[in-house]
């Protein structure tokens, strides 16, 4: 992520197109939002798109504006959103969606510099920076006759690769801490802070839906956590939809290595008596005691049970069981 946000830094100066990969909810609006920050243009017009979202019939007049009396309902001329962004940038989010005719229209104005509104023969200029943004495999699309190569390469300049949230595990509670700070909870309630139980769970969670889904989990924990300590309950990640990311384990175990002032991994046990949980449940008791043994390292405990660890954090989810951080002592 470093090396994606120094290019779009690097890059914002010139007015060169950018286009953006990554898939959906990984902050493709937002790297925009850093290019056009530090572009000559940060003080101009930021205009943004969904352009996959535009039908054909849409399209000219949503991109280049209408004239009184193009279409029925059109009473008065508008403006559209390249005359919008004149001087700034024009954001064209799902550009990967965008129809065949729709690519042939965007296209003719990236190569001639010039449109008409619709209903009007009149040239027009726009002086406007294009960045696009795709969830889409576009060298795919292209094969597949889905995406024209022409205009591939007018928006590919410059590319931006974002890699999901599941790859970017240092970023998870950088961002959990930033969005407890930006979003709004209940007016009275205490502040909110997460327990390390949930700093855990936010850490070994995969995030299929990346930064949006981290964001709305963490909105949804700010408001439930009644008395301000957000626990892993709070983040409504529900029983079996947990996706353990193999690395985590390796973090695990680098966590648990004895050193002064360093936290270590205990297997959390029930509040009630060792003999009357092993009673009550075998299973979760030999898991328990593993994992002390393993110094919370997953994979030792798993070989010492003689399971996968896959199985392991099966039975740990079914039975919840979490791993906690304690300070060494």
């Amino acid at each position: 992520m470093q090396g994606v946000v120094s290019l779009a830094c690097t890059i914002a100066a010139s007015d060169a197109p950018v286009l953006i990969t990554g898939p959906n909810g990984s902050g493709k609006e937002m790297l925009a939002e850093i290019v056009q920050a530090n572009s000559r243009r940060k003080d101009k017009p930021f205009v943004k798109i969904n352009a996959g979202a535009l039908p054909d019939d849409l399209l000219e007049a949503e991109l280049f504006g209408a004239e009184a009396g193009a279409f029925t309902g059109a009473n008065k001329s508008r403006i559209g959103r390249f005359e919008a962004a004149h001087g700034g940038t024009l954001f064209l989010d799902e550009i990967g969606n965008l129809s065949m005719a729709g690519q042939a229209k965007l296209l003719r104005v990236l190569q001639t510099g010039e449109f008409e509104r619709l209903g009007s023969s009149a040239p027009r200029k726009a002086d406007v920076r294009i960045i696009s943004a795709t969830n889409t495999d576009l060298q795919r699309a292209i094969a597949a006759g889905q995406f024209r190569e022409d205009l591939y390469f007018r928006l590919n300049v410059i590319e931006l690769a974002l890699p999901p949230l599941g790859e970017r595990p240092d970023d998870v509670l950088l961002l959990a801490e930033h969005f407890l700070e930006s979003l709004p909870g209940i007016d009275g309630a205490p502040a909110t802070k997460l327990s390390d139980e949930a700093r855990l769970t936010l850490q070994t969670y995969e995030w299929p839906g990346n930064v949006r889904e981290l964001q709305n989990r963490i909105h949804r924990a700010k408001l439930t956590a009644a008395d301000g300590i957000i626990r892993a309950q709070h983040l409504g990640i529900p029983p079996g939809g947990a996706r353990v990311r193999p690395e985590f384990e390796s973090r695990a175990a680098m966590n648990a290595t004895p050193a002064s002032g360093l936290p270590t991994l205990a297997a959390q046990r029930a509040e009630a008596p060792e003999s009357h949980a092993a009673a009550a449940d075998p299973e979760r008791a030999s898991i328990e005691e593993a994992l002390l043994k393993a110094g919370g390292v997953v994979s030792k405990a798993a070989a010492e049970m003689g399971l996968s660890r896959q199985a392991l954090y099966r039975r740990m989810e079914r039975l919840g069981i979490v791993l906690e951080r304690r300070p060494k002592v």
